[in-house]
């Protein structure tokens, strides 16, 4: 599936992430940020744009309701970082931590998530359309009652991920692996799996398989 990339200019100024606060509307824009501390902050409705954000650190931090367009996260710690109601558009996530983030009610499209942790994040209630996940760690993530439109699982680790109200037709998981999911049969029709999945799947949904 091709998506459409972040759209940067290859020769961006260096700036402080808490230059944010400088402006009235929380806007950052056309800039690298490198090596920042940003934990604890609350900066809600902010603008991010065009930027490269490396081996930088936001844990705690309450995005709520950001715009995020034409960026590329790289070498991040976004541990519990609250990106709920966010619009997520034209962007990677590269090698993060975002262990336990907040995603739910979220616009998320055009989107890489490269060889993440993901662990325990919540994308419940989201809409993800033309988002790539491959190599991600999404133990325990949730995906409750989301809307996903040509979104790729590649190589993931999606055990105890909750699918629950979540339709999975034209979803490939059959690269990933779980050892137990939570999901309802009527959410499985269109989904593709391989044939040691689909014994998985029927074993937790009580079927009995004899040789």
């Amino acid at each position: 599936m091709k998506i459409d990339l972040p759209k940067i200019p290859l020769e961006l100024p260096e700036k402080r992430f808490h230059d944010i606060f400088h402006d009235e509307y929380f806007e950052l824009d056309t800039c690298l940020i490198l090596d920042t501390t940003f934990d604890n902050e609350n900066v809600s409705r902010a603008h991010l744009s065009k930027m490269k954000i490396r081996n930088s650190r936001f844990n705690n931090t309450d995005f709520s309701e950001i715009d995020v367009t034409d960026v590329i996260f790289e070498n991040c710690d976004l541990s519990n970082v609250i990106f709920r109601k966010a619009s997520i558009h034209r962007t990677e996530f590269k090698n993060c931590k975002l262990v336990g983030c907040d995603f739910t009610k979220s616009r998320i499209g055009n989107v890489k998530f490269d060889n993440n942790l993901l662990n325990l994040v919540a994308y419940g209630n989201a809409k993800l359309e033309k988002v790539i996940l491959t190599e991600n760690s999404l133990v325990n993530a949730d995906f409750y009652d989301c809307v996903l439109k040509k979104v790729e699982f590649n190589h993931c680790n999606l055990n105890e991920a909750n699918f629950e109200q979540t339709s999975l037709k034209g979803i490939d998981l059959s690269t990933s692996t779980f050892e137990t999911l939570t999901v309802s049969i009527e959410a499985l029709q269109g989904c593709k799996v391989s044939s040691y999945q689909a014994m998985q799947l029927a074993t937790l949904m009580g079927v009995i398989i004899t040789n």
